[in-house]
């Protein structure tokens, strides 16, 4: 059960990226963060930093 980021919820503050622990988030174009689903480790920490809940398992 990988993770990804709504991008209509996310506001771009990074918390997400500075928690992952393997380096699978980073920010697109627009600011807003991305998970690489071939790196994310489905550990959910990148969910329970969020602020705003734009990390969802899918």
């Amino acid at each position: 059960m990988a993770y990804k980021i709504d991008t209509d919820t996310c506001v771009g503050c990074g918390a997400c990226k500075d928690a992952c622990p393997v380096g699978a988030i980073s920010a697109n174009a627009d600011g807003k963060m991305v998970i690489d689903p071939n790196t994310c480790i489905s550990c959910g920490t990148c969910a329970a930093v969020c602020p705003v809940g734009a990390p969802v398992s899918e």
